[in-house]
């Protein structure tokens, strides 16, 4: 039986707390790796860490959404980082921008994942409508990952309750972010489900941040572990 993905989010800009973070997951029941974003990312020193990683799966989460040649370029400026195995694109940058980002990431680092993000998972409908959006969530999420599917991208990264409706469109890897433990708080999330909820639903790695990384990081693991039981 294949061990379950978990991605950790180190959301954070100290990096004694990204250390102490990643000490204190290692866990042999667990495939474990560490997302990053752009609070540790622009970080001072924060690149730097990321690429002295070793032996870990890195998820560079930067949401690019920009043109096609800034997105392209963004992309050849991470060729020094050859740890990395995901970055991530916004799906609302468009078809243009999601074709080029797969094709610079082909040439920076073949090892390298496109993953695309749908609508985040802290929006809602009626937050949708307030910038101008006509369409739910759920519309919006197909039109995006029948577009990843067409720009050959590796990956989306959608809320669990959207699960169901990716894994109809795309066969690849489908992250899950959102996710919190039995108890926890939904904090500034909207659309969040549960571990066992996730992978039950097709998720193929999940995404974990305040539920494993605040407080006792080594007593959220065990609880994590018995919920997917």
């Amino acid at each position: 039986m294949k061990k379950p993905k978990i991605f950790v989010a180190c959301d954070t800009n100290n990096i004694n707390q990204v250390k102490k973070i990643i000490s204190q997951t290692k866990c042999k029941d667990l495939d474990i790796g560490y997302k990053f974003g752009l609070e540790f990312f622009y970080s001072k020193g924060g690149r730097e860490f990321i690429s002295k990683l070793k032996r870990k799966k890195i998820f560079l989460d930067l949401k690019i959404s920009d043109i096609s040649a800034t997105s392209s370029a963004a992309i050849r400026s991470l060729k020094d980082l050859k740890n990395i195995s995901y970055i991530t694109v916004h799906a609302n940058a468009g078809y243009e921008t999601l074709k080029a980002v797969k094709k610079m990431a082909r040439k920076t680092n073949k090892k390298l994942k496109v993953l695309v993000v749908t609508i985040l998972t802290s929006f809602s409908n009626s937050s949708l409508k307030k910038i101008g959006h006509t369409r739910s969530v759920k519309e919006l999420v197909k039109r995006q990952v029948m577009l990843a599917k067409k720009c050959g991208c590796d990956g989306i990264v959608c809320a669990g309750s959207d699960l169901k409706i990716v894994k109809k469109i795309f066969k690849g890897e489908i992250i899950t972010p959102g996710i919190r433990l039995k108890g926890d708080s939904s904090n500034d999330q909207v659309r969040v489900t549960s571990p066992s909820e996730a992978f039950k639903n097709g998720s193929t790695s999940l995404v974990m941040g305040r539920s494993l990384t605040k407080g006792n990081i080594k007593k959220n693991l065990q609880k994590l572990l018995q919920q997917l039981i």
